[in-house]
Parts: structure tokens; sequence; C-alpha cells
């Protein structure tokens, strides 16, 4: 900081006039501008020239109170609180809450993870951080949190959608198509859902159903896919039949099942099982009761033919 030096004349320092005959300049030293203005003001209520306003002691009394309490919340770390509770006791306390985009999520677990008291002020609320908690409830894959003034705030949710049920052992959950677990299977719409079940099964499926999906008819008979060593599948339909598809050639073996059941109603018949491992052909397993019929039938037919010989 610079400071003004006197003037040399004649070999004798100059006094730098101040106000009212009040010199700024005390031998070689002399005040700084930005201190000139507060000497003044002191000299001259030393002086009497200025008379303090009415309760000027309690006001700084007051201002001195005050700053110390805010210093010493701040160092504390209770200056969050503070301002949160004079706010809210000010208009600013929030009392409507608006969610929208949850289907799967609960509106109470939303409430849960906002972390709402009677007086939470809308000005000191952190929306980032109620956004990040709700962002970890199994549904949500994002959000975002609003504050409305003088006392709302709104949630967006963009839940994660459902591809499928995996069963693995006992135990069932909803993925998405990339594989990610969402939450544990609780019924209601998810009942809908195909079933997976088996190691590689959340990784294949999509190009499985994807493939099937180009024969409704056909899909509309399976309940649960089947993944078979990580190598293949089996399709478990609603009547109890199981087909099992090949390691290779799954596109054309799909087809020409579609089409067997268009013509033929291969999959409505008394059946067990229907192989498609074989390259140039299909093996189909018939019920117990099936075989038993086709069995006696085979018996009765050469039997019919010795009888018409001997007549």
């Amino acid at each position: 900081m610079s400071a003004l030096r006197l003037r040399q004349g004649n070999g004798t320092g100059a006094a730098l006039p101040g106000l009212r005959g009040r010199s700024f300049s005390f031998g070689h030293f002399v005040l700084p501008r930005w201190l000139r203005r507060p000497v003044r003001v002191i000299g001259r209520l030393g002086e009497g020239d200025l008379v303090a306003p009415p309760y000027s002691a309690s006001i700084l009394s007051a201002v001195l109170i005050g700053s110390s309490l805010l210093y010493g919340g701040y160092l504390g770390g209770h200056l969050d609180a503070f301002v949160q509770g004079v706010t809210a006791r000010t208009g600013f306390a929030v009392d409507q809450i608006k969610v929208a985009g949850n289907r799967e999520t609960s509106e109470i677990d939303v409430l849960d993870k906002l972390e709402l008291d009677g007086w939470t002020s809308l000005i000191g609320f952190d929306a980032d951080a109620a956004r990040k908690r709700i962002e970890t409830l199994p549904w949500v894959e994002a959000a975002a949190v609003r504050k409305v003034y003088p006392h709302e705030l709104q949630v967006r949710i963009d839940e994660r959608k459902p591809f499928a049920i995996l069963q693995q052992g006992s135990t069932l959950s909803v993925i998405e198509k990339s594989g990610r677990i969402i939450a544990p299977y609780a019924g209601g719409g998810e009942a809908q859902l195909p079933l997976i079940i088996g190691d590689g099964a959340p990784q294949t499926a999509p190009g499985l159903l994807a493939r099937l999906g180009q024969y409704p008819e056909l899909t509309a008979k399976v309940k649960g896919y089947i993944r078979v060593g990580d190598r293949r599948w089996d399709l478990r339909l609603e009547n109890g039949i199981t087909v099992r598809l090949p390691e290779e050639g799954e596109d054309q073996a799909i087809a020409d099942l579609a089409r067997m059941d268009s013509d033929d109603g291969l999959l409505t018949r008394d059946i067990v099982a229907v192989d498609m491992r074989i390259g140039d052909r299909i093996a189909i397993q018939l019920s117990p009761d099936a075989d038993k019929a086709r069995q006696a039938m085979l018996k009765q037919k050469p039997f019919k033919r010795r009888s018409g010989a001997n007549t």
C-alpha cells in the first residue's frame, strides 16, 4: 500500500491539511485515502459534532450478538439448520409434492428418499442430493427433482423397462433386456413377462425372443424358455409339451415347428416332446396314454390281416 509523503519545501515537512484543520500526516507518514473518512467521523464524534442515533448501542449490540451466533453456527455446522428453520417459518416450508412417471415405484418410497420433515424449507432443500437418493430405488432408471417456489416439489421418474422373469433355483427376479436384475418378482402385471431359466439365459434370450416374435401364434403357446448347458434352448409350452431346439440351425427349426403346427396342429396333439436336434428328422415322444393306444393299434393290424387271410 502506498502512502502519501510530504513534499519537501525549504528542507522542512509541510503537513497535509485535513478536515477542519486536522492533519492526516504524522511526521513523514500520511494516512491512506481509505482511512481518512473514518478518521474524520471519529474526530467529529469526539468533538461532539455528530450525535449517535437513538438505540444505536442496542442495535450494534444486537448485530454483534447475531453475527457471533451466525459465525458460531457456521463453525459448528448448524448454519444450514438455522436457515432451514427461519425460511420454513416464513412461508417456504415444503407442503406440496407431485410425483409423476412412477408405475412400479411406490410414492411412499419416493417420499422417504426426499427425507422431508414438517419444517423443511424449499430454499435450503438440496434437490440434486434428493435426485441421487431416488435413483437408488430398484425400478428408477433416472429421476428429476424440481423446486417450484414458494412451497412445492415436483418429482419426475423414468422407470426401467422389464423384459423377462429370470428363475434362479427357487428365486424369481424381474430383469431388463440387458440382463440386469431390477427387483424380485411380485406378480401382478409382471406375470405376462416371459419366463427364462438356465445359465446364459439372460444374455441370449433377447435374440431367441426376437426370432420367435416372427411367429406370434407359436410364441403365445410358450410358457418358459430353458437354456440348456448355455448351448441351446428348450421351449416349455402351456400344455406341457417340451420342444428341444437344436444348437445349430435354430432359425430353420423354429420356422419348421411353426409350419407343422399351423398345417397339422402338431402342438395340440397328445404328445410329450418334440425333438428337433437331429438334423434331417423330427422325433416325437408320445404321452403314456397315446403310446399305449399306438401299441394297441399296432398289435391289432397284423391280427386283422391274418383273420382276413383265413376267411
